[in-house]
């Protein structure tokens, strides 16, 4: 491997470790926003995987389109259920109405 593979995984390797951490650590009062931020992350890189699906000189598939079609596809379900989520986060907050029964 190349010292390029190696700084590469190795900073893969680092991000996944206090990632974790980050997301361990957190109080169960701010999993709502962390979802939002989460959402927000995930179009960002929806964005960028669309600008490197589209292949600008050339017309062929190549393997940066196919990882991005892919990383398309998967931040779209993430985005998809994070929202979920958020929503059946915030409906607990919702005060539910009561109904009188004569």
């Amino acid at each position: 491997m190349d010292l390029m593979t190696i700084q590469n995984i190795s900073i893969f390797v680092l991000a996944v470790f206090v990632g974790y951490h980050v997301v361990w650590n957190v109080t169960p009062a701010l999993h709502t926003p962390l979802m939002s931020v989460t959402n927000a992350i995930s179009g960002i890189v929806i964005v960028g995987a669309i600008l490197q699906a589209v292949p600008i000189n050339d017309h062929e598939i190549n393997l940066t389109s196919v990882l991005a079609f892919t990383a398309i596809l998967l931040t779209s379900v993430n985005i998809f259920g994070g929202f979920m989520v958020t929503k059946r986060m915030l409906d607990m907050f919702k005060k539910k109405e009561r109904t009188n029964k004569d």
